[in-house]
């Protein structure tokens, strides 16, 4: 967590609204393994980082609540009962969202101000919308004396990304930004919505970021038609969810099936075993077989599920010609954004700037790196 952050929020919040605030500090997470799972009811592995938001809030004395996003410099002033999603896309959707779920609840929300800034990076699938939901309900909670349950201020910021932004997530991102722990990441049950946490010994070794910068437009439909596929086959099966199957029952229908939907599935079969194999790994402290599984997870990202793109196969590549490289794969949604690397410490550096200079060389455009830790879940800042 950045003291920086915090303290451009408290100062600003001071500055602007003459009152000292509440802080609260809400990560963005990674997904060590278990990609296109969450909404078969599988299992997925993220851990909360040490990038995030850092929001500032307190109680307002006016009849009007105003929200200000310092990294966009942009300032919002709006009323309580008058609210409704702004046009798609806007920041202050996700801070309406939250409020407006609240309220559902039948909670009590009075007039408030909030600062927030972030230094989650731009587009590389780590959730700052999550973070930044995570905050304000967590704020919130917090100022006016909801007695809201953690479990209970993940389903706001869930419904809030559906009914207000209008994406249809799964639960994973709010629960790793709520429920992180340091040095652990968390094997999380996306039908218990239940976790167990893993203590990862990370020991010469360390997890490396490498973000794309790019976003092709495919990702939305994309994601919407592998979801139908998965949902049409587990319908073909007679079971809830793809997680309830096994590989042979798959291959009893798969003469039902096209041969396309019938790898996506087989996909997501695989990397729900992936990510249980890779728990039992880190139990182990067994980095190789861990880094093994996230090649794997890649393999099946780009040619089975096909939600990857040039660029991302392109760093996973320059990954696996690394012997220093353990496991590299695509994180997130795909079609962009990063790659995660698990890396020798003392090669991390070098590996960045040479697979920095090959990707401009490749695509003419520049890629980022990023060390990162594994951190504590959205909490109050003392």
């Amino acid at each position: 967590m950045s003291t920086t952050l915090i303290n451009d929020v408290k100062t600003t919040f001071i500055n602007t609204f003459k009152t000292e605030p509440i802080l609260i500090f809400s990560p963005g997470r990674i997904n060590i393994i278990g990609e296109h799972t969450d909404y078969n009811d599988g299992f997925v592995f993220p851990a909360a980082v040490d990038k995030g938001i850092a929001a500032a809030i307190q109680k307002s004395d006016s009849n009007i609540s105003t929200a200000y996003a310092l990294n966009k410099e942009s300032r919002i002033e709006f009323e309580l009962d008058k609210l409704k999603p702004s046009a798609e896309g806007s920041w202050e959707n996700y801070i309406f969202g939250v409020v407006a779920e609240i309220q559902n609840k039948n909670k009590v929300v009075g007039n408030f101000n909030i600062v927030f800034k972030g230094d989650i990076p731009g587009g590389a699938g780590m959730s700052s919308s999550a973070a930044l939901e995570n905050s304000v309900v967590f704020g919130l909670n917090e100022l006016f004396n909801l007695g809201l349950t953690q479990h209970e201020m993940i389903l706001i910021s869930q419904k809030a990304e559906h009914n207000y932004v209008g994406v249809k997530c799964g639960i994973m991102d709010q629960y790793a930004s709520m429920f992180g722990i340091k040095d652990n990441a968390l094997l999380l049950d996306c039908r218990t919505v239940e976790s167990k946490p893993y203590k990862i010994d990370f020991k010469n070794h360390q997890l490396m970021l490498i973000n794309t910068n790019v976003k092709h437009s495919l990702s939305d439909s994309a994601y919407n038609d592998r979801r139908s596929a998965c949902e049409s086959i587990a319908e073909l099966l007679g079971i809830k969810a793809l997680r309830d199957t096994t590989e042979a029952d798959l291959e009893a229908i798969k003469d039902k099936v096209t041969p396309e939907n019938y790898q996506k599935a087989l996909y997501v079969i695989q990397e729900n075993n992936r990510a249980i194999k890779a728990s039992k790994a880190i139990e182990n402290n067994d980095l190789d077989t861990l880094g093994s599984l996230i090649f794997k997870s890649h393999q099946g990202l780009q040619h089975q599920y096909k939600v990857s793109c040039d660029e991302l196969d392109f760093l996973v590549d320059q990954a696996k010609a690394n012997k220093h490289v353990l496991g590299a794969r695509m994180m997130g949604g795909g079609f962009g954004g990063c790659t995660i690397n698990l890396i020798a410490k003392s090669e991390a550096k070098a590996f960045g700037e040479t697979a920095s200079i090959a990707y401009k060389n490749k695509f003419n455009k520049a890629c980022s790196v990023y060390f990162i830790k594994l951190s504590e879940g959205t909490h109050l800042v003392k």
